[in-house]
């Protein structure tokens, strides 16, 4: 922990992202590099797993990028509490990546332990929010075929809803309820298009 630089004040943090919202990139690579720390914290859940730790900060730092460039300081939030989801998810899909045995993920498990030995399952870690978790767990598991299915199959409004349901693309995950306010729609409407949609990729991967 002592090598990586210690992290930003928040009058610092808000003065960096003003400046990258400016356009400025070195504020991007401080707001990154004051936040390594943060993926070091993130990977001491999964010390237990047989994965190199060096690899683990890695792919927690792909996730910390991806949120210093996706986030949105309108929305109230802190960077590091944003960042936090955004390396934790990237690691999480790193490990449901290599499994190989089947399509079908336990969502009770165990993936790891917590600073104070507990157990972690994957179901304690995604957020559902009334999401439907193995529809969203077969989506990615499926990624390669998905995007090519997405763009020949869907209509525009239900490719729009999966984008953003779904963070395709490497954009930001988004809630029913917030695809709903920015687009105009009620959230049930929102609900029956995902679900549309998706019964549409699953048909079309069982012709396959």
């Amino acid at each position: 922990m002592q090598s990586f630089p210690n992290p930003l004040t928040p009058s610092e943090e808000k003065y960096y992202i003003q400046k990258y919202t400016e356009g400025d990139l070195e504020a991007k690579h401080i707001l990154i590099e004051r936040n390594l720390r943060l993926v070091a914290h993130v990977i001491k859940k999964y010390q237990n797993l047989e994965e190199d730790p060096e690899d683990l900060i890695s792919i927690g730092t792909i996730g910390l990028i991806k949120a210093v460039v996706t986030f949105n300081p309108d929305k109230g939030n802190r960077l590091a509490a944003y960042a936090s989801r955004c390396v934790e998810n990237e690691i999480l899909m790193h490990l449901r990546s290599k499994k190989k045995v089947s399509k079908e993920i336990s969502l009770y498990e165990p993936i790891g332990t917590d600073r104070e030995g507990n157990e972690i399952k994957l179901y304690d870690i995604i957020e559902t929010d009334d999401v439907d978790v193995p529809e969203k767990i077969y989506l990615k598991e499926n990624i390669q075929k998905l995007y090519e299915k997405v763009e020949n199959e869907l209509s525009a409004r239900e490719k729009l809803v999966l984008k953003m349901r779904y963070g395709l693309y490497n954009g930001e995950e988004y809630t029913q309820r917030e695809i709903a306010r920015q687009i105009g729609i009620s959230r049930s409407y929102v609900s029956r298009i995902e679900k549309s949609a998706i019964e549409k990729l699953r048909e079309h991967f069982k012709e396959e």
